[in-house]
């Protein structure tokens, strides 16, 4: 069963995503992704859509041995760590039984992966039946007629449990569904040194939320409270904020409601008004306030996405697998929303992954089917990434703000899905030369939407 998540409404989820450097305009989506980790959102409506599963024995077909190929650019077997990992296991063995099939958890590196897949496709013989993807190169991908939209191998009057949450419906790409995953409730936020709050005596960003405080010119605020010299040495020791700048650009133009690339539209977003609001405060972030840690010298450095790590900078936007042998206590709060931006978009996923099965596979429904049924374990988590949320944090109030408050509210970014969008040139003339914001989008607009246009033109 496929359950449809109730997104914004936006075209188009989700860190390799590290706070990964593409994306693009789109949808409002319950999801980012870790690499390696799907992940999605609330769900509030439900469309059953799956085959049909529960038969009697003598209908389940006998695929003969074959070997049914799940691939991604991480190891996908369950390792067996949890008590859900282990149930898992055991279904994946009675699901090779029941249909007399071997279940191949393929692992192709990152950087070769996509080739990989083009070559396969185009040959017509996908060198897997599920792939995971990243929907800036699923766009193509779907362009090109390469993926299988999900109407081709389920169906909404069959369902293996009606009550089963085995799988969400992923946001639509061009027009259609192609995506699935299984649920889990993870957002990309801004997180904090909650030990430097504490040293330095500034209000916990979570009250500020809570209290409808949250703003820009509160982060603001606490960004310059935040920088300073605390060893009166008459050097800044102690920084306001850290991040690759790109991604802040991302970030804060969807939570100002905007979107690098109109997807939907197929037209570019550099020249939007809300784009250029959220680019003016990114400069003055970095050129006029100068609250920001650079540890590489380069502003616009992919690097200084992980500059947060050193324990010195009080404000950071990171995914949540980041978070890893940190010497600090972090929480996380929404991003705040800009003056024309409103709470069901927070942040940009720029690394939105999931599911799709390629054009070419034999038999998709029955694959489809099969790997499914894998997934129809007893619930022993309390929702979905409960293990995940908790091996990460460790104070409730903060699994409680995914949950409650980011999980759902990323808009899909796709910009890295043009060739040639010029994102990277865009933030460098602001940024490091700070040229003016209005004059530096009219200067690649036309090139922006040359890149939209080659590519939907498809």
């Amino acid at each position: 069963m496929i359950r449809k998540r109730s997104f914004f409404p936006i075209l188009l989820l989700v860190f390799m995503l590290i706070v990964s450097a593409c994306s693009g305009g789109g949808t409002a989506q319950n999801a980012t992704e870790q690499e390696g980790t799907a992940n999605s959102g609330n769900t509030t409506e439900t469309v059953e859509a799956s085959t049909e599963a529960e038969e009697p024995a003598a209908d389940v077909p006998n695929l003969n041995g074959r070997v049914i190929k799940i691939a991604a650019w991480w190891d996908l077997k369950p390792a067996g760590e949890t008590a859900s990992d282990k149930a898992r296991l055991d279904k994946i063995a009675e699901v090779e039984k029941k249909y007399n099939v071997t279940i191949e958890f393929v692992n192709v590196p990152f950087e070769e992966y996509m080739n990989k897949f083009t070559t396969t496709a185009l040959a017509g013989e996908p060198f897997a039946d599920i792939v995971q993807m990243e929907y800036k190169s699923a766009l193509p991908a779907v362009l090109k007629g390469q993926l299988l939209p999900i109407s081709e191998f389920t169906t909404s009057e069959n369902n293996i449990n009606q009550e089963a949450n085995l799988m969400t419906r992923f946001p639509s790409i061009a027009g259609n569904d192609y995506a699935f995953d299984s649920p889990t409730s993870i957002g990309l936020g801004l997180h904090y040194n909650r030990d430097l709050f504490k040293k330095l005596s500034l209000p916990d960003p979570q009250e500020l939320y809570n209290n409808g405080e949250w703003t820009w010119d509160k982060f603001m605020e606490l960004a310059k409270q935040a920088t300073k010299d605390t060893d009166n040495d008459g050097k800044i020791d102690v920084y306001g904020y850290s991040g690759w700048v790109i991604d802040a650009l991302r970030h804060f133009t969807a939570a100002n409601g905007g979107t690098i690339v109109d997807d939907e539209n197929s037209k570019e977003g550099l020249s939007d008004p809300k784009t250029i609001e959220a680019a003016e405060f990114i400069k003055r972030l970095y050129n006029v306030e100068n609250v920001v840690k650079v540890k590489t010298g380069d502003k616009t450095n992919w690097e200084e996405s992980n500059t947060f790590k050193d324990g010195d900078v009080a404000l950071f936007t990171a995914a949540e697998w980041q978070l890893g042998d940190l010497t600090f206590a972090a929480g996380v709060v929404p991003i705040p929303n800009g003056p024309q931006g409103d709470k069901s978009v927070t942040y940009a996923n720029n690394a939105a992954a999931a599911k799709f099965i390629p054009k070419g596979v034999e038999d998709p429904k029955i694959v489809y089917q099969i790997y499914e049924e894998t997934f129809d374990i007893p619930q022993i988590e309390e929702y979905p990434g409960q293990d995940y949320l908790e091996s990460l944090y460790s104070d409730e109030k903060d699994i409680a703000m995914i949950r409650e408050h980011i999980a759902g509210t990323g808009r899909i970014l796709l910009d890295d899905a043009y060739a040639g969008y010029p994102i990277g040139d865009y933030v460098n003339d602001i940024i490091k030369n700070n040229a003016s914001v209005t004059a530096t989008a009219e200067k690649y607009k036309a090139q922006a939407q040359a890149a939209v246009d080659k590519l939907s033109k498809q």
